[in-house]
This record gives structure tokens, C-alpha cells and sequence, in this order.
């Protein structure tokens, strides 16, 4: 039993950060219906950034993190303004296309810069195990949920409490009736990939130094597997995103620790097949009439 509950603690940090990763996904496909998967990719550049800002510049865990969520949030500000701005009102496919597109370019942009080696991120925070119970915690471990429960406050606090959030709030039930109170749909779309870009960024850095390595392949497989979470939990619902998140980290935990880690990716994809048969709308969703 001491197993299985070591476990649940080692699944719930990995679904912290897959929850912080599928926030962005759920808040973007809120306000403009967009699946993008660039996001992934954005949270590769958040651990670079961070790896740089601790190598070459020698900040501190703290620094490092807020300086690759800014810059991480001005990247997504960048791509939704170039690339997905002047397809605001083009197909859904040319949309779709443009985001792989913006997703290779960033990949590629990374190995050209940093090469396609894998390095070892910093180890700035000394990982002491706490010992609880006969349950171990690291302090990295303690640190990435205090970092994602404060994120996800901040994140709940700007949504419900301030006048921007109410503006996504808006444009998320119906974009024409809020430009028609006189809301900027533009720079609330904007805001949006601010937000999200952000929160992809300080997950980059909490994975490096939970994982110890980055490369610029890393994108990949969590950015599908934090839109999985996005799905299952409801995408476009961010409480939904939270839960998706956590539900995935410790079901792919469970499934290395009880099974075969070779499998635990097939098990994630064939949840997401599952979730679009059973119920397409994920867990907390709710099944929305369109007009055709």
C-alpha cells in the first residue's frame, strides 16, 4: 500500500505539470476554438530559457523561472499575432496547418541555436527527501506543487475577479455579442496566449529540474499528452484542464510502476480515443447545441 501511495505523490507531480501545459490548451480553444499545437513547443523554449538564464547568467531557481514565463508569454503573444491573427476568420484547417507549421519551425529554430544534444538542466534547488508516513517527497517535488497551486490561484483569481478575465469570459460565450459592448476581441485574444504561453514556460523549467535534462525534441510527447488532459477533463473548461491533468500524470505513473513503462504512452492515446467515443465533451464538460 506504501507503494501505491508513493506513487499516487510521484503521479501527482507529473500531472501538475502536465496541468499547467493543458491550461494554455483549454484557455486558447476557449476563446477562439484553436488547438494549438505550438504550445508544446513553447513550453520546450520555457525550460531553455530557464536552462540559459541559470548557466550563462547565474540566477537563481526564482529569477530564472518569472524570466522564462515572461519571455515565454511574449513568444505566445508573437506567434498568435504573425501567424494566427491575419486566419482569424479562415478555415479550421488552415488554422490547424499553421499551427504544425509554427510547431516545426520552433523545434527546428532550437536545434540550430542549442543543438540537438541532450542537457542536463542545472541543479539549482537541493533535492532533500522528506520522509512522511514511510512516504518520500523531494523538495523539488514540494516545490513543483507549491509553484503549480500558486499559478493555478493566480490563474483562477485573473479569470473570475478581473476586468480582463471577464472580458475572456465573454468572448469565450460569443466574441460578436462582446465586440459589440464595445470589448477589443483582439487583445483579448492576445491576453489569452499571454496567459497560457506563461504558464507553459514555468512548466518547462519545473521539468527540467524535475527530469534533470532538456533537448529540443522535449515538446512533443507532454504537449500531446497536456492536450489528452485537456480533452479528458473538458477542454475549454479550465477546472476541467486541472483535473485531466493530474488524472493523466497518475495513470501514466500507475501504469510504469504496475506495468510496462513501453505501454504507458499507448494507454494515454488510447484514453483519448475512449474519451471522444464515450464522451466527447471529457468529464466536466458540457455538450454545447450549435446552430448549422
Amino acid at each position: 500500500m506504501e507503494t501505491f501511495f508513493q506513487q499516487m505523490i510521484n503521479g501527482l507531480s507529473l500531472g501538475s505539470i502536465y496541468a499547467l501545459i493543458a491550461l494554455g490548451y483549454t484557455m486558447v480553444y476557449g476563446i477562439i476554438k484553436l488547438i494549438n499545437f505550438a504550445h508544446g513547443d513553447i513550453y520546450m523554449v520555457g525550460a531553455f530559457i530557464g536552462y540559459t538564464m541559470i548557466h550563462s547568467f547565474g540566477m537563481g531557481f526564482f529569477p530564472a523561472l518569472l524570466t522564462a514565463m515572461a519571455l515565454s508569454a511574449l513568444l505566445g503573444v508573437l506567434i498568435e499575432r504573425i501567424a494566427y491573427k491575419p486566419l482569424r476568420h479562415a478555415t479550421r484547417i488552415a488554422v490547424l496547418i499553421t499551427a504544425i507549421g509554427v510547431s516545426y519551425l520552433l523545434q527546428n529554430g532550437m536545434l540550430y541555436f542549442y543543438g540537438a544534444e541532450v542537457r542536463s538542466f542545472p541543479q539549482v534547488v537541493d533535492n532533500t527527501l522528506f520522509e512522511v508516513a514511510g512516504l518520500q517527497v523531494s523538495r523539488i517535488q514540494l516545490l513543483i506543487f507549491a509553484t503549480t497551486l500558486v499559478l493555478m490561484v493566480l490563474l483562477q483569481f485573473i479569470v473570475q475577479k478581473t476586468k480582463m478575465g471577464k472580458a475572456m469570459r465573454a468572448v469565450s460565450t460569443d466574441s460578436s455579442a462582446a465586440q459589440l459592448m464595445g470589448i477589443n476581441v483582439d487583445n483579448v485574444i492576445s491576453f489569452t496566449f499571454f496567459l497560457g504561453s506563461a504558464l507553459a514556460g514555468a512548466a518547462g523549467v519545473l521539468v527540467g529540474l524535475y527530469y534533470n535534462t532538456i533537448d529540443p525534441m522535449m515538446g512533443v510527447a507532454p504537449g500531446l499528452k497536456a492536450f489528452v488532459a485537456a480533452v479528458l477533463g473538458g477542454i475549454g473548461f479550465i477546472p476541467g484542464a486541472v483535473l485531466g491533468g493530474f488524472t493523466i500524470g497518475v495513470i501514466e505513473t500507475l501504469v510504469s510502476a504496475y506495468g510496462n513503462s513501453m505501454v504507458r504512452d499507448a494507454v494515454v492515446y488510447g484514453i483519448l480515443i475512449l474519451i471522444l467515443i464515450i464522451r466527447p465533451a471529457g468529464i466536466l464538460g458540457k455538450h454545447v447545441k450549435e446552430k448549422v
